[in-house]
Parts: C-alpha cells; sequence; structure tokens
C-alpha cells in the first residue's frame, strides 16, 4: 500500500490544511525539493505556531514578532518538528508558496515545480536526527511520486534564493542527510 493517497496527502503525516495555496501550471513536472528552516517565533521550537501560521489561524497579538507576518500568505507542503513528527499543510500535487521569489538552474518560480519541506529550526542551531531520519523517508516516498526528484534536485531556499533568504542555514548537512537515506533512514547509524 502507497503512503500516498490519491489527492497527493501522505498517510502518516498529521495532516493540517492551509488555504495558501493553488494549483500548479498545466503539464507541469514536479522535480524539486527545496528545504526550509522555520521557528516562530525564532528558536521557539513545539509551540505550534508555525503550524497555526501555515493555517492561517496564528493569532498575531500572541508575539511582538508575530506583526511583520500579518499580512503573509505563507505555506509549505511539509513541516517537521524537532523530534520528527512530520507535518503535511498541502497536497503535493498542488503548489505551495513556500519559494516566493526564487529560480534554480535558470528556471523561475520555482513554487511550479517544487515540493517545500519546513524543518524546524533557526540560522543558529542544528537540526536532529530525527528531523533527517524523517526527511529521509520522505524524500524516498516523494521520489516514487515524482522520478526526477534526484539528489542533485534538492536545494536549500537559499540556493533558489541568494541572498534574500539563508535558510536552511549552516546547522543543516546535506552530507549527513546522505549518509541517513544511504542507511535507509537509520538516523542512529549515520555519522554527522
Amino acid at each position: 500500500m502507497t503512503v500516498w493517497d490519491g489527492a497527493g496527502w501522505h498517510r502518516q503525516a498529521q495532516r493540517a490544511p492551509s488555504p495558501h495555496h493553488d494549483e500548479r501550471p498545466a503539464n507541469t513536472a514536479v522535480d524539486l525539493l527545496v528545504v526550509h528552516a522555520i521557528s516562530l517565533p525564532p528558536e521557539g521550537f513545539g509551540s505550534g505556531d508555525v503550524q497555526r501560521f501555515f493555517m492561517g489561524t496564528l493569532d498575531f497579538s500572541s508575539h511582538p514578532y508575530f506583526d511583520a507576518l500579518r499580512n503573509l500568505h505563507v505555506s509549505a507542503h511539509f513541516f517537521i518538528e524537532r523530534d520528527g513528527t512530520l507535518w503535511q499543510h498541502v497536497g503535493v500535487f498542488q503548489r505551495a508558496w513556500h519559494a516566493g521569489v526564487s529560480e534554480w538552474q535558470g528556471r523561475p518560480a520555482c513554487n511550479d515545480y517544487s515540493v517545500g519541506v519546513e524543518l524546524e529550526g533557526s540560522e543558529s542551531t542544528v537540526f536532529t536526527p530525527l528531523q533527517y531520519q524523517r526527511l529521509a523517508i520522505l524524500v524516498k516516498a516523494l521520489q516514487s511520486l515524482f522520478p526526477a526528484m534526484g539528489p542533485e534536485r534538492m536545494v536549500g531556499h537559499s540556493d533558489i534564493s541568494p541572498g534574500r533568504k539563508w535558510d536552511p542555514g549552516p546547522g543543516f548537512s546535506w552530507s549527513y542527510l546522505a549518509e541517513v537515506r544511504k542507511d535507509g533512514g537509520d538516523a542512529a547509524s549515520a555519522q554527522a
């Protein structure tokens, strides 16, 4: 049995649908994975505020930092918490609003042809083994739907929006992710 339902929702993810999405352009092949990092407020882990932000239900008055987010309509397909919990906000066949102004290898508008995965983190933190493990398993599942999404088609937000975005930042290790993927998602056996 596949982990995907017919609408592109992962059967093992916690569902928290976002209104911040639309349809991909017709006949657009999905072939790029964009890794992001987010915490709300910054360094505030496990609050549920990221999920509420993506769902459009964040109480902007609950923290001074949130006022700057008030008019933003943002989502990602997936969000992976520090403990490895997987959330899905947008079906993978739809276009989530995660990349903004972006370009990869001369092709603009990365939201059109990518899947966005947010990891709970910040510029000053490293990611957890459980996050890498969950991401590795998710990548394998995504490749079952989108075979062109090979290792060379996995990038950070900073790669597609240089100078504008920092994430996933220096705390993210592409080589560690590759080791975890090689070991079949077994984070305990991978070396940092």
